[in-house]
């Protein structure tokens, strides 16, 4: 048996099922309890059904694009590190590249290529343990300061509605400005997934001004477009 068979045996065991199952199943039960509190959120702010609806099926398309990716990245992590584990990390922390990155460093600690030869149980053992280490940061500072955060928001907008909207419309063109940069001064794949993307983007929102009943689904379509066009490229 090689090495990466033996690794596979044991991470693919019942007992790595039944280690990973309760993280997936308190991620799970987060998405119901939100699911319940969005509903009476909704009764206080006058919300229709026919608007949650409406709102529930643009999250379901826009998640198509990035969940296309994740999963083709799980399946690269399923065929090293096992499948309970790419299973469990991504359900509870999604950025899918992040955790193929974290899983190579921790078997490039020890010498040794991710999935390679002379990759076993001990370099696995360091994967899993970079892979939860590398999550820590952010879990623990959401934990500790994202009930601060808002009254931050607050207290830098000084009260005024319109200040407040346009400072936290500026704050998400930066955050996901800074997450595509990479793919603008990027060659190849990326750059042309971004520059599609973004054209298409800005047809199709000309095209729901015509034909308003697509206008919920844009931004998914205009993902799968770029991530496409990319792969045909």
């Amino acid at each position: 048996m090689s090495h990466l068979e033996e690794v596979l045996k044991v991470a693919n065991s019942m007992g790595a099922w039944i280690t990973a199952a309760p993280i997936v199943i308190i991620a799970l039960v987060q998405v119901l309890l939100y699911y319940r509190q969005i509903y009476h959120a909704a009764d206080a702010v006058n919300l229709t059904r026919e608007q949650l609806s409406q709102a529930f099926r643009t999250g379901m398309v826009t998640s198509i694009g990035p969940v296309v990716a994740i999963f083709i990245i799980m399946v690269g992590l399923m065929s090293v590190i096992g499948a309970p584990m790419a299973w469990m990390r991504l359900s509870v922390i999604g950025a899918a590249p992040t955790e193929l990155t974290a899983a190579t460093l921790g078997a490039d600690a020890m010498g040794v290529k991710f999935g390679g030869e002379g990759y076993n149980l001990q370099v696995m053992a360091v994967s899993w343990w970079t892979m939860a280490i590398n999550g820590v940061g952010w879990l623990l500072l959401v934990g500790l300061f994202a009930h601060k955060l808002e009254d931050v928001r607050e207290k830098v907008g000084g009260g005024d509605t319109k200040w407040l909207g346009i400072l936290s419309t500026a704050a998400m063109i930066g955050v996901f400005g800074y997450l595509n940069s990479r793919n603008l001064v990027a060659m190849g794949g990326p750059l042309v997934a971004a520059v599609t993307g973004g054209i298409a983007m800005v047809i199709l929102l000309q095209i729901a001004k015509k034909i308003p009943q697509i206008k919920e689904y844009t931004l998914g379509i205009a993902m799968l477009i770029g991530m496409f066009t990319a792969m045909f490229f």
